[in-house]
């Protein structure tokens, strides 16, 4: 698997940072998790078109994370892409209501082209995306909130994704013995804000889930100048990555 990050920060403007969003790749299966402010444009840098995505699975409902998901479905009207193969939306129940009011707000321009949409709800279900496996887990952030586990049975990899989230058991299950897990930290260990992760948490459930590789990502500009790193390495010994904008890791 190939992950990169497309957006290692929040809804707050930052030059170097924009808003949640991920890409992971294998086999063939392109899967987006999240589509914050500046997606669009990060696919464009690594070149990739918006007919590749075989699915788009949110986190969760807030701007930082869906705000781009209008703008897709608009550019997916442009003949030019040449989208064919079907495109799969996902998040958590609730997901179909909030697509429906986009489409009574945007009408025609956020429904289906020359191309099949699916809309669904994932629960906890395992979901299969062509080579991969795709598992929701319910974390504490909103009522919509789930952290994503992607597998490929082929190799045994897996790869977890936080989203928004608090300390909870459902995060430790997300990761459990990954290879590689992209963690929200938010804000530094002194900052601790309801409902998000700070370095020493984020570090503490890759410590219990037994994770391989952990990807800190989801900066507030409050974590610009503070040890980052250090304060998570007080409770993770594993390889510790700050996420920027285009990383690449492979899992």
């Amino acid at each position: 698997m190939e992950c990169f990050v497309l957006g290692s920060g929040t809804a707050v403007p930052h030059p170097r940072r924009g808003s949640a969003g991920h890409l992971l790749r294998h086999g063939g299966c392109t899967l987006l998790i999240d589509a914050g402010l500046g997606t669009l444009q990060k696919l464009a840098v690594l070149g990739v078109s918006l007919a590749a995505p075989d699915a788009v699975a949110f986190t969760h409902l807030h701007l930082d994370h869906t705000a781009e998901l209008a703008p897709l479905l608009f550019s997916l009207k442009n003949a030019g892409i040449g989208r064919s193969k079907a495109l799969t939306l996902l998040g958590a129940p609730g997901f179909r209501d909030f697509y429906e009011r986009l489409r009574r707000t945007y009408g025609s321009w956020v429904e289906a082209g020359d191309y099949p949409l699916r809309v669904e709800e994932i629960s906890a279900r395992p979901l299969s995306l062509g080579s991969l496996v795709l598992t929701a887990v319910p974390v504490v952030h909103t009522p919509h909130s789930v952290a994503y586990r992607v597998e490929d049975p082929g190799t045994g990899k897996v790869a977890a994704f936080s989203g928004d989230t608090d300390v909870c058991e459902g995060l430790v299950a997300a990761a459990r013995d990954a290879d590689l897990a992209v963690f929200e930290c938010s804000f530094p260990n002194e900052r601790k804000a309801e409902g998000h992760l700070t370095p020493r948490e984020a570090g503490e459930i890759a410590s219990l889930a037994r994770v391989k590789r952990l990807v800190l990502t989801h900066f507030y500009p409050e974590c610009e100048g503070a040890d980052i790193l250090g304060q998570c390495r007080e409770t993770y010994a594993g390889e510790i990555i700050l996420a920027e904008d285009l990383l690449r890791v492979r899992v």
